[in-house]
């Protein structure tokens, strides 16, 4: 009787080894020579001993490479049949996707969730029968709080203007409420790029384009807004070896008409802190000349590194704000980070209350972003979400009484109106979409944006793939997304009652907690993130402030001091 143990390796397979392999061998021998004897009499169709011989062929010459080598330990102890566990895990996320999850199931985005992105995207009716197919007693359950007296959506207010005259910006931009977030040539393909951007054309909102400098694609016409990173890639230069910002440079390309706003990047949800390096092998003509990186031959790796060379505290990055406000001619000038130390946040916030330096706007990256590649422990285990940092930065900028200075920007899985609508209740004045607007384009999650073999052609730069993708069809695709998705918003806001999106706040909000309880977001971690109305940090011994967020002011001016 078997003694395996239930989900255990099956007996043929543990009874495999490299003799039982050879032994098989010489009997997949015997039979090639066996059926060219048969063939010759007439006996067997042609092709059957040619597939006998080739397959005996192919199985001496995998097992014996496998017996051969020694770096993979299951090749040489199961010769020839371990290739069917690397065949079975090649296929496996396509079986899973296919066969096996259900409309709720997969990460990072459920089948349901880019199934409304699909149907959206191509214009077709995104209504469903017979109710919710959610179950509303489950943990984590969200639902909107509607009026009696609801609005028009027609009234509904979707555009906002980012870029304060206080601050000394002369070029304010209307902005979508919703909008393309931050992604590079490079990581993108050159159709993929010129598709979101011509659709943004059409839909009148903004293209982030990421880190890697200005492309040629990012010019067809939609406004941008400029990301400058730490590679400071289109306004910097190599200088021994470091990557140095380069003003004349940064004149020249924020004085493009296509640039509306310039976003300063700190970090990155996906992996906040964290830089990354394009080897000088795969750097071509055209990303050189995005990123501003002079004529090839290209010897030296790329590199983005985790820190900015510019600027190293607080009070330097106001400085080099204004540095670009001025340089650009009085275009709105902001940042981007994922959340982490509530402290520094806090000693930011003193930097531009002692300096008189605002950002017009400040971009709240969540950590559940995403990203083309990035190591697994920073993606699972680094930074806050986008929920969470939102919240802790728009109520600090209301407590340090400096919340009308600028606007808040959010990124972070908002997909459709629902969670643009939340998203907003929790303090952005308008969101940013990186994936949803790559569904909108055809991704179909294979996950293989990091290997540069991604099926529909988004984010590679194998132009056999790549070529598939028909700019005209997927522009159009981008902005009936951008549209519905603003559309359904603007009901939300309607139903509950408002025509500002910005007058949706937690209390109208709900989340299901443990199965019975619920709270409003209002009242959700409100110890540790308390809702301010304006100047509480300000105020002597900050009586209505909890004691940790007190705590985290402090420490914040200490450590701007201690920069000083």
């Amino acid at each position: 009787m078997s003694t395996r143990l239930p989900g255990g390796i099956p007996d043929f397979i543990e009874k495999w080894n490299p003799k039982l392999f050879k032994q098989v061998g010489f009997g997949l021998g015997a039979a090639s020579v066996a059926s060219l004897g048969i063939l010759a009499n007439d006996m067997l169709h042609p092709a059957l001993p040619v597939g006998i011989i080739g397959f005996t062929a192919v199985y001496w010459k995998v097992g014996t490479d496998d017996l051969n080598q020694s770096n993979h330990t299951l090749r040489r102890n199961f010769p020839f049949l371990c290739h069917m566990r690397y065949l079975f895990e090649s296929i496996r996320p396509e079986i899973q996707q296919y066969l096996i999850e259900s409309d709720s199931d997969a990460t990072p985005f459920s089948r349901s969730m880019r199934s409304t992105i699909y149907q959206r995207s191509k214009a077709q009716s995104d209504t469903r029968a017979l109710g919710t197919m959610r179950d509303v007693y489950e943990e984590g359950y969200e639902w909107g709080a509607h009026s009696m007296f609801p609005a028009n959506h027609h009234d509904v207010k979707t555009r906002v203007k980012v870029g304060n005259k206080l601050n000394g910006c002369s070029q304010p931009y209307s902005a979508s409420i919703f909008n393309i977030s931050a992604m590079s040539y490079g990581a993108l393909s050159g159709p993929a790029v010129t598709a979101l951007n011509k659709g943004a054309q059409m839909g009148g909102f903004y293209h982030n384009t990421g880190e890697g400098g200005i492309s040629k694609f990012h010019l067809s016409g939609g406004d941008i807004v400029w990301n400058v990173g730490t590679g400071y890639f289109a306004c910097g230069k190599t200088v021994d070896g470091k990557r140095m910002f380069n003003e004349e440079m940064f004149r020249e390309n924020s004085a493009k008409e296509a640039v509306k706003m310039i976003e300063i990047k700190l970090s990155q949800g996906a992996k906040p802190a964290h830089g990354g390096i394009l080897p000088a092998n795969k750097i071509t003509a055209e990303i050189s000349d995005a990123r501003g990186l002079g004529p090839g031959p290209w010897t030296e790796d790329c590199a983005s590194p985790p820190y900015h060379s510019a600027f190293s505290t607080p009070k330097q990055l106001c400085e080099f704000i204004l540095k670009l406000r001025t340089l650009s001619d009085g275009k709105p000038i902001g940042f981007k980070l994922c959340i982490g130390n509530p402290s520094e946040l806090a000693s930011l916030f003193h930097a531009m209350i002692d300096t008189d330096i605002y950002p017009d706007f400040i971009t709240v990256d969540g950590s559940e972003g995403g990203t083309g590649a990035a190591p697994p422990e920073f993606q699972d285990s680094m930074g806050m979400a986008m929920a969470e940092g939102l919240r802790l930065t728009d109520n600090m900028l209301k407590g340090a009484g400096i919340r009308n200075r600028m606007k808040l920007i959010a990124a972070g899985k908002v997909y459709n109106g629902f969670s643009l609508v939340r998203t907003m209740a929790n303090g952005a004045d308008l969101c940013n979409a990186a994936r949803a607007f790559m569904f909108s384009l055809g991704c179909i999650q294979a996950l293989k944006c990091n290997a540069n073999t991604c099926p529909t052609g988004i984010t590679t730069q194998n132009k056999n793939l790549s070529s598939g993708l028909d700019v005209p069809n997927k522009s159009v695709r981008v902005s009936n997304f951008h549209a519905a998705t603003v559309l359904s918003a603007s009901e939300i806001v309607a139903a509950m009652g408002h025509t500002n999106p910005r007058h949706v706040t937690g209390e109208n909000l709900w989340k299901r907690e443990n199965g019975i309880h619920v709270s409003t977001y209002s009242d959700m971690h409100s110890k540790y993130l308390p809702v301010l109305e304006g100047g509480e940090l300000l105020e002597e011994g900050m009586p209505k402030v909890p004691k940790k967020m007190q705590g985290w002011w402090k420490e914040g001016k200490v450590l701007y001091d201690s920069m000083n």
